[in-house]
């Protein structure tokens, strides 16, 4: 454009107008302002300003005399122009141009400004009257008559539905969705109905399930009030919550909550035939389900503190009502690069924040990006719910990448709404051959080394009913005062033991227990050939990367698996109900596993020891949400009744080498430390209680509680 004056048309009209003009209606405004120009319409036919100029005299332009044969034709009466009183100035008389506004309010939104010539009245005696087809082609009158044919014609309709390119619209405090679960099914076969049903406790052997479920959900945005800034000296983040993170400390952070209530929920089960493998008949039952997950995300960083979700689910036997909590504080340790793949899986649960999938990405059409693990294009307009919506589809990179199957969402976005208004969802998780044609060596193997044999498969629709917007912006990206420092929640280096070099266990020390893993190693001494295999392995470097103890009303139970340098492992059984002797270390079973089981003490990584751990977990100051009724510890800070307490040893090794660094960014080992405890309360209900951490760190992965009536 020649000048930075901006047209005060939308783009809506100006893409109107190049459509009318026969030109491409793509690009930005200051695009489309000069190829109307080019075109030969005026500035002001454009919505800019017209530029003064004086101009040396012209000859009077033949007046253009609009004829008709049609007797019928009715003719415009036109006031006549009142003469004017003053004699015009020379510069006027050089001009001969006279300034007027002509308002039409039937046909011109706008007030435009135009120039009229003036032309002497004895010209239009002698001027030759232009045939329909020589107006027609001047720009100006064809712009002018195609507008009139498209209003009249439903035109107006087609202008006003063209949307505008946008941003992603920001998350509010207050925020508050409403949306219709539609067309659910899930789907899992073979090594992926364990999976499923790894917490359920069933004797019927499923050889596939399936679930359709439609309902409706929420999705909202809390809106903190002041007494969650008990901590800071301003009221300056009122909207954030407390949030409790994985290391124990005390967050600021948003509260984002989702929930789904399926009043229509029914169960598919195809058991195995012992003539005919798995049946093509199924068992059918119907019942309901809910779930309400909150999400915590911490402002300055913007890092996903933890996840909480509550669920129940009513059927009629044999499966039954069951219900439980599960809360995740991340992955970490070995399978930390697996967490990359988590916020992809989430957005397909529940309707995706569009900021978080597309940024600050101008959302128009052919424009693609990729985020949190997700290649994304707007392939156009479409409607939703009777209105015009931006039509996004995504597809899943990393499970594309590593040939585990495909996942594909269709998302409607729609000016105003911070998430997607409709969402469709499409995942197909497999380890069948054929999807692995075009795969590379590495990816098959990862697709055989991660995945069970059969499929898993999840699709469903969420569409929007309703909106609500909150008022102040998120917080995200912003400090507070009560942050917690780096250095108030790590663990101190003094902490860790390096004892992966030539230990036989992990350390130990506990004061919670009967019995430490220092004092059961020592029944090996004394099994008497009992466990042979078990005490040459550990006589020639290997060790325990597998162990769980329980304390019963009398000495302790312990279950250790032990590795040699060879690969070759087994497990061993034993009790002890004193100081370990040949009397009070009473073995009882042992075994062999049938596969290698990967030994590198190399990548073992220094850890605290299990007593360190234990007190930490306890202090209900960092975590008070293992203390109380039903948890695993008592108010004193004692365990509970039958806690059993292990921990695992995560080498890499063999061909999974080669994975692990295209999943993580190095190579080393990871150790957990993990809490069981299974009770019947007095309430009714079966409980399973368990928990995870990280003994590197210090950090709590997360824990969960399934409960069954009794």
């Amino acid at each position: 454009m020649s000048d930075d004056v901006t047209s005060t048309l939308t783009v809506a009209k100006l893409k109107a107008l190049c459509i009318i003009n026969d030109l491409s209606a793509s690009g930005k405004k200051s695009l489309l302002v000069d190829r109307l120009l080019e075109s030969g319409l005026s500035r002001g036919e454009v919505g800019l300003k017209e530029i003064k100029t004086v101009a040396p005299a012209k000859k009077a332009e033949k007046e253009v005399v609009l004829s008709m044969e049609d007797e019928d034709t009715l003719t415009p009466e036109v006031e006549p122009v009142e003469e004017l009183e003053e004699a015009p100035t020379p510069e006027e008389e050089d001009d001969g141009v006279l300034e007027a506004e002509i308002l039409d309010a039937d046909l011109v939104p706008d007030v435009v400004k135009t120039k009229v010539v003036s032309t002497p009245k004895a010209s239009a005696k002698n001027a030759k009257p232009a045939t329909l087809v020589e107006i027609v082609k001047r720009p100006q009158v064809a712009a002018a008559l195609m507008a009139i044919i498209i209003l009249g014609a439903g035109g107006y309709y087609f202008i006003n539905n063209q949307l505008d390119p946008f941003t992603a619209d920001q998350l509010r405090y207050g925020d508050d969705m409403r949306y219709t679960v539609k067309d659910g099914t899930f789907l899992a076969t073979e090594g992926f109905v364990e999976l499923a049903l790894e917490q359920l406790d069933t004797d019927d052997e499923i050889c596939k399930i399936s679930l359709l479920f439609e309902g409706d959900g929420a999705l909202s945005i809390t809106e903190g009030g002041s007494s969650q800034l008990f901590a800071e000296g301003s009221l300056d983040r009122l909207g954030a919550v407390n949030a409790k993170g994985g290391m124990g400390g005390q967050w600021l952070a948003v509260e984002s909550v989702n929930s789904n209530t399926l009043d229509s929920f029914t169960v598919q089960r195809h058991l195995t035939n012992a003539f005919n493998g798995c049946s093509s008949t199924f068992i059918r039952a119907d019942g309901s389900a809910s779930i309400v997950t909150k999400q915590y995300t911490e402002l300055r960083e913007q890092a996903s503190l933890s996840t909480h979700a509550d669920w129940e689910v009513d059927l009629p036997e044999p499966i039954g009502q069951y219900r439980g909590t599960t809360v995740s504080y991340g992955v970490g340790g070995l399978l930390g690069g697996l967490e990359s793949l988590a916020p992809g899986f989430a957005m397909m649960l529940q309707p995706i924040e569009v900021e978080d999938l597309l940024g600050n990405s101008m959302i128009e059409a052919g424009a693609t990006g990729s985020g949190n693990g997700w290649e994304w294009r707007v392939i156009g307009i479409d409607e939703f719910s009777n209105t015009p919506a931006w039509k996004v589809v995504a597809t899943h990179q990393d499970i594309r990448t590593y040939c585990l199957g495909s996942a594909t969402m269709e998302l409607w976005i729609e000016e105003g709404n911070p998430w997607a208004a409709k969402q469709k969802v499409d995942v197909v998780i497999s380890s069948s051959q054929s999807n692995q044609q075009d795969c590379s060596a590495t990816s098959q193997i990862l697709n055989d080394l991660v995945l069970p044999e059969g499929e898993l498969e999840l699709h469903h629709v969420f569409e929007r009913t309703s909106i609500t917007r909150g008022q102040k912006q998120l917080d995200l990206g912003r400090s507070y005062t009560s942050r917690p420092q780096a250095n108030q929640l790590q663990i101190d280096d003094s902490e860790l033991v390096a004892w992966g070099s030539n230990d036989l266990h992990m350390p130990d020390g506990s004061e919670m227990r009967t019995h430490t893993f220092e004092q059961a190693i020592q029944c090996f001494d004394h099994f008497q050939g009992a466990a042979s295999g078990a005490a040459n392995a550990l006589d020639d470097n290997g060790y325990i990367w597998r162990a769980t103890t329980k304390n019963p009303e009398q000495g302790s139970q312990w279950n250790m698996s032990w590795v040699a340098p060879d690969e070759s492992a087994g497990w061993v059984k034993f009790n002890l109900t004193g100081t370990p002797s040949e009397s009070t270390c009473e073995f009882t079973e042992k075994g062999v596993f049938d596969d290698s089981v990967a030994f590198n003490r190399e990548a073992i990584p220094e850890t605290m020891n299990i007593s360190s751990m234990e007190q930490r977990l306890a202090n209900d100051v960092l975590f008070d949400q293992l203390s109380g009724d039903g948890l695993f510890f008592t108010a004193n800070g004692a365990y509970q009744n039958d806690v059993q307490v292990g921990y695992l040893v995560v080498v890499p090794g063999g061909d999974i080498n080669s994975i692990l660094s295209n999943l993580a960014s190095d190579a080393d080992g990871a150790v957990s430390i993990d809490m069981s405890r299974t009770w019947d309360g007095n309430d009714g209900w079966s409980n399973q209680l368990n928990l995870i951490t990280d003994a590197h760190e210090g950090r709590l992965l997360g824990w969960s509680l399934i409960q069954s009536p009794q």
